[in-house]
């Protein structure tokens, strides 16, 4: 029997600002519940995650795992972040990897974020991932409105402030996703 599947990268933002709660319940519990139903979808094809925020960090090689994969997405946190921040093209350039280069399979990237980037490098990763023959899809989570950030801190719910005191408000980048 010979099977024809395709390698999917699930790049997931995990970086703060993910917590927003712009959508019901917040941006990284929704996009959780989105991956969740994807992968029922997806059955047959190799899956591999990728969780990024200051950093990209590979949390599952591309598998027919899916059990593993759900434990994954389950567990997502910023929290498991080592560092702050929103480094795209750093997903990008590790599901690059991950792929190989004699791999011939159809190959797709799907990014979830809310494009809390603003470094060009995403942009001519993709591009060069593209050329390559690599599919790459974006999932923008937040509205353009966006909503504070919030935190627990002692218990408490409070919102992320920046030097001069203020509420940080984090939106959806439509245009760099």
């Amino acid at each position: 029997v010979k099977a024809k599947s395709s390698d999917v990268v699930i790049a997931l933002d995990i970086s703060q600002s993910m917590m927003a709660e712009d959508v019901s319940p917040n941006r990284i519990e929704r996009s959780k519940r989105f991956i969740t139903e994807l992968l029922k979808s997806l059955k047959g094809e190799r899956v591999g995650l990728i969780f990024f925020a200051g950093g990209a960090y590979l949390q599952m090689p591309l598998s027919h795992d899916y059990a593993s994969a759900e434990l994954y997405i389950k567990s997502a946190s910023p929290k498991q972040a080592g560092t702050q921040g929103t480094v795209i093209a750093d997903a990008i350039n590790l599901a690059q990897s991950i792929f190989g280069e004699d791999n011939a399979t159809q190959k797709a990237v799907i990014l979830i974020s809310d494009g809390e980037n603003h470094e060009k490098e995403a942009i001519e990763a993709a591009a060069d991932l593209r050329e390559k023959g690599t599919f790459v899809y974006t999932l923008g989570v937040g509205t353009s409105e966006g909503a504070f950030i919030p935190f627990v801190e002692r218990g408490k719910k409070v919102y992320k402030k920046d030097k001069f005191g203020q509420p940080v408000s984090s939106a959806l980048n439509v245009s760099l996703l």
